[in-house]
């Protein structure tokens, strides 16, 4: 019989006071006995949705049955056969509005834990087991991956597992793209990103880091000069926005980009760093998505006394996930909502004093479908804080596309790519964030491997 219970089995976590201290992960993961009772709750549809709504695929109902019979690698045998990166997923994909959210069982109650069991699944692997893979036969065909986030690192362990001969080159000096510079060690630990990145070595796959595509060498040598035969571009989207308002060229202004790399890919809180990150007092994060929350619980983390989101909608309206957004509350960062800033001010020494900002009503529905926020005359405030930082989102590097004759791009700056996510240059295919601008690493996943798919087709019709 099936466990009916309507909630979720909890997931064991730091406490609030404590974490909010230190980098360790959040979430502490299922005990065995925690992940069966989990799987305990599905009820095996015969017409799963859930797993129409994994942008990779998973055969959810198959992995959750072998969890419930303790077979934890046979669930893992079952979820690497469609996801290559399982761990990574498991922890950061927003399965709220995706698997879980097709889930019969949350019709009445919260759906299967699906999120959490795909974690368990690879941890246990990873901690019993952890075999590396096993090289293929080689096909003799060059193909080149550039950018080693979640999009490359999923096309580059598909294409390996075909016998490819897969190169990824990294422009930065560690591999794994925003899985490692953008996403903070409480959320994602960086030697789970380093154990996906032995696998696909193991495999064959040449990782080559300090390589920016576009100035080190460019897509046409790729091809004319290195002899590669298709090019995938993951290079991600690690343009900053900003606000353009007065004192955003203050010391104590930075995108969020730059914060969390800073403190993510070069451990600049650490004293002895050579680009130490800034210690404050007070922080004002602009902005309501994930990185926004990433940025706040990082600076809290750093000593900061009070962290603000300045958020121009409502909390319901925010962006982030749900999850992201409980425990940055959790950990005492505040919200300001329905406010917008309008100046940074100078303390007087170059650095910023405070943040003036207004406060704000939703009006009708903008372009995007979401009520457009409309600034309330007369009610301007000020917000003492000595860091802004500004997590508005970001864009794609122009670098590559003003680099590579016949590429496409949007009016974003996105690269235009058909059906079968190659580009308006014949070879080039591209995915995740250099497509859709920023998004969630399961889709750059899934972009990731229907690129290798059509890759293996244009080779193999």
């Amino acid at each position: 019989m099936p466990n009916m219970t309507l909630t979720k089995t909890p997931m064991p976590e730091q406490a609030p006071d404590v974490r909010n201290k230190n980098f360790k992960e959040v979430s502490l993961g299922y005990t065995e006995e925690m992940a069966v009772e989990e799987a305990g709750r599905c009820l095996h549809c015969k017409n799963p949705k859930c797993v129409e709504g994994c942008p990779v695929n998973i055969r959810i109902p198959e992995f959750i049955a072998k969890v419930s019979e303790r077979d934890f690698l046979g669930a893992y045998e079952v979820i690497t056969s469609t996801n290559a990166l399982p761990a990574l997923s498991g922890r950061v994909c927003p399965q709220e509005s995706q698997c879980e959210s097709k889930c019969v069982r949350g019709v009445k109650g919260e759906p299967v834990a699906i999120g959490r069991l795909e974690r368990f699944v690879a941890d246990w692997y990873r901690e019993n087991v952890n075999k590396m893979p096993e090289k293929p036969e080689s096909n003799g065909i060059k193909v080149a991956v550039v950018g080693s986030g979640p999009s490359g690192l999923t096309c580059a362990s598909e294409l390996a597992k075909k016998g490819y001969e897969v190169s990824i080159f990294e422009a930065l000096h560690t591999a794994g793209g925003v899985l490692v510079y953008g996403i903070p060690e409480f959320r994602l630990p960086k030697a789970i990103v380093a154990n996906e990145v032995k696998k696909l070595e193991a495999m064959g796959v040449h990782v080559m880091t300090d390589m920016v595509i576009g100035k080190v060498l460019s897509i046409d040598e790729l091809f004319e000069e290195m002899g590669f035969k298709a090019v995938f571009v993951g290079s991600g989207a690690g343009l900053p926005m900003f606000m353009h308002i007065e004192g955003e060229a203050l010391k104590g202004v930075m995108s969020a980009n730059e914060y969390l790399t800073r403190i993510n890919l070069m451990k600049g809180y650490r004293d002895e760093s050579d680009t130490p990150v800034i210690r404050s007092n007070a922080v004002a994060v602009v902005g309501g998505g994930n990185v926004a929350m990433d940025a706040a619980r990082c600076a809290k983390r750093l000593g900061a006394e009070h962290v603000y989101i300045v958020y121009r909608r409502g909390e319901a309206e925010m962006p982030a996930r749900l999850e992201e957004l409980h425990h940055a509350k959790e950990e005492g960062i505040e919200l300001h909502v329905l406010c917008n800033p309008t100046k940074i001010l100078d303390d007087g020494n170059g650095r910023v004093g405070a943040m003036e900002c207004v406060r704000m009503e939703l009006g009708e529905p903008d372009a995007s479908g979401r009520r457009r926020p409309v600034a309330i005359e007369g009610s301007e405030f000020q917000l003492a804080v000595d860091t802004v930082i500004m997590a508005l989102g970001t864009s794609p590097n122009p670098l590559i596309r003003s680099t590579t004759p016949g590429l496409e791009t949007n009016k974003k700056g996105c690269l235009v790519v058909n059906e079968d996510n190659m580009t308006t240059r014949d070879g080039v295919y591209a995915g995740g964030d250099a497509v859709t601008g920023a998004a969630t690493v399961i889709l750059a996943m899934g972009a990731g491997k229907k690129a290798a798919a059509a890759i293996d087709a244009r080779f193999h019709k």
